[in-house]
């Protein structure tokens, strides 16, 4: 019997379905602890990247710093935020936000700099406030990339908390933990394939919530003449944006 048939097999085995250590309990572990990551980072990172998208001011200081936070090495900083803080769930909480905040920075701040400036412009010049203009403008506009970088941030965060249950945790990590040491790869293999299922399906919730908030010009990206019409030449000149008589 190859791997991937154990694997399965493991996967739709009734007694792995029930108790503390089923595969319903430990999904929801990883959803609740990849949740709670994700709205901290979201809770710290989108409020600067928006500041620094308007204002413009400390992107100079805080660009190159989240890109330096891309460079750590994630299991480094869990086992040496627990050896400071001691095991549970704090240490690698701290981690994960930390490792979050890059893609949900940037996809605030890029998304606010991206907005036309004749729009913003246009939007003072009858009388928006600077908030009127970053909330009803700007962000708006922006909802795009910034639902991108929670995306992008959220599958990073969903795959690295299977790492970090080395510590020990719950979550789906803890399927490959605790088949190392006896050498159950079906269970190991079984935890990778709901890492891999969950990370699919919640980038194409994402995708989709990326595509729900995307304005229609955005979408269009373009404007295109979707009439089709056989006009005799003498009508040629004709502007396509006039009516027809």
């Amino acid at each position: 019997m190859s791997s991937y048939t154990q694997a399965f097999a493991w996967l739709f085995s009734a007694a792995n379905w029930s108790g503390p250590g089923g595969i319903p309990t430990r999904l929801l572990q990883h959803l609740g602890y990849s949740g709670l990551t994700l709205l901290i980072a979201v809770v710290i990172a989108i409020p600067i990247g928006l500041y620094i998208g308007h204002t413009g001011r400390g992107r100079s200081v805080v660009v190159p710093f989240t890109g330096a936070l891309r460079a750590l090495p994630t299991l480094g900083l869990v086992i040496i935020l627990a050896l400071w803080l001691g095991i549970g769930l704090t240490p690698p909480l701290i981690a994960l936000v930390i490792l979050a905040i890059p893609p949900l920075l940037a996809g605030a701040y890029a998304g606010i700099e991206a907005v036309d400036r004749e729009t913003v412009d246009a939007a003072r010049s009858i009388g928006f406030t600077g908030w009127g203009v970053l909330w009803q403008v700007e962000v708006p506009l922006a909802l795009p990339l910034i639902v991108g970088g929670i995306r992008s941030a959220c599958l990073q965060v969903v795959a690295t908390w299977t790492v970090a249950a080395y510590l020990p945790l719950g979550g789906l990590g803890r399927f490959l933990y605790d088949g190392l040491p006896i050498r159950d790869y079906a269970e190991m293999l079984g935890g990778s394939i709901l890492v891999i299922v969950l990370a699919l399906v919640l980038d194409g919730v994402f995708a989709l919530a990326q595509r729900g908030v995307t304005p229609r010009g955005v979408i269009a990206g373009r404007i295109t003449d979707i009439r089709t019409t056989t006009q005799s030449p003498d009508r040629k000149e004709r502007s396509w944006l006039a009516p027809e008589a």
